[in-house]
């Protein structure tokens, strides 16, 4: 009787033993899976949209007057100053009428003296009748005459040299002049319907136009101001351009139109934005990001750990038994580039894994590993 007893009592011990190096070796083969929470924040909501860039200020420069182009004073491409000649059309013909302009004035002043005198001569005489009341309203006519003979000479003679300033084509601003449209020697023939001659941009300041639809509209808080005034402080935008919007420019919003297009649905929006370097040009495309709600304490996840199947995205969440499960989930906007907000499916307090996807599995038991 007491050997069965011992014999039992060994043999229980054995098969303790054997289930305790089952279990650690089960222990050993579970995956090492690095695994984190969500990060919880405020994050300021963003919508993106396509729009392109305006400079400053753009003014055509034209020639006013008919003649030979004698000159191209600027760099094509050259930054140039306000009151800079650029070009000049050959003024020998406008000096000449300036010349005789002048020679006029000159004549009916003159004739204008003259007459006058005459006139205070006639005023006297008549006092003895020594000229008829006749004489005296002619004179007084001539005078009249003489007057607005005068003041025609001026006229000409403001004209002349107004021609002959025209002759130097000058930059009413300062900024970047394009191309000439006509070579050296090429006659022009600007009066009457000036001829444009180059295009100078000043884009020390860009404006960037977008368009956003009448539903957006209603959500963003810019738009519920009820002075329909756009505070600085609150509506920066984020310019970005190119194919991967590495390069980013920081703007303000500082125009709302004030009514939808019919055609589009849209209301047109315009930033302004500092481009000192004069990188950005007009023309260029952009994406313009516009800030319009904050969502507090978002729940963000690693984006890359989002998986995508027919249902839709989802993560692999790991439970408190540390088994890997798939959960659907809902998600939002990308946040600094690397997170996603999961606006349903995943609490604050639940781990998911963030690596190693392609290697757990729904059901899968893996050892944690907290991501740093």
């Amino acid at each position: 009787m007491k050997t069965r007893i011992y014999f039992i009592v060994v043999l229980s011990g054995w098969l303790l033993s054997g289930c305790g190096k089952k279990e650690s070796s089960a222990q050993m083969e579970a995956l090492p899976v690095e695994v984190a929470k969500p990060v919880v924040k405020d994050v300021t909501l963003t919508r993106d949209y396509p729009g392109y860039l305006t400079a400053e200020n753009t003014v055509d420069i034209v020639g006013r007057v008919n003649g030979t182009l004698l000159s191209k004073l600027y760099p094509s491409g050259g930054r140039v100053k306000k009151g800079q000649t650029l070009f000049v059309v050959d003024p020998t013909l406008y000096q000449n009428a300036v010349k005789e302009a002048e020679a006029n004035l000159k004549t009916a002043k003159a004739n204008l003296d003259y007459a006058k005198s005459n006139y205070e001569r006639m005023k006297e005489a008549i006092k003895s009748d020594a000229v008829s009341r006749i004489q005296l309203v002619q004179a007084e006519t001539n005078v009249q005459s003489c007057e607005a003979e005068v003041s025609n000479a001026e006229a000409e003679l403001k004209t002349a040299q107004v021609n002959l300033n025209y002759c130097y084509i000058k930059s009413p601003i300062d900024g970047i002049a394009d191309l000439a449209e006509f070579s050296d020697g090429a006659y022009i023939s600007g009066e009457g319907n000036p001829v444009k001659l180059t295009t100078v941009y000043k884009y020390d300041k860009m404006y960037a136009y977008f368009d956003i639809s009448d539903n957006q509209y209603l959500t963003f808080e810019l738009l519920r101001n009820p002075d329909t005034k756009i505070p600085e402080a609150d509506h920066e935008v984020t310019l970005r351009v190119g194919a991967d919007g590495a390069k980013t420019w920081q703007g303000k919003l500082n125009y709302l139109s004030p009514n939808f297009s019919l055609s589009t649905g849209t209301m047109r929006l315009r930033a302004e934005l500092d481009n000192p370097d004069g990188v950005l040009k007009p023309g260029l495309y952009v994406s313009v990001t516009l800030p319009y709600a904050i969502a507090e304490k978002a729940v963000l996840v690693d984006n890359a750990s989002i998986g995508t199947d027919q249902l839709g995205k989802y993560l692999y969440v790991v439970n408190d038994n540390n088994e890997v499960n798939v959960r659907h989930i809902e998600v939002g906007q990308l946040v600094d580039d690397n997170r996603r907000i999961v606006t349903s499916g995943l609490s604050p307090d639940e781990r998911y894994v963030t690596k190693a996807l392609m290697k757990v599995r729904q059901g899968m038991k893996i050892m944690p590993v907290e991501k740093k």
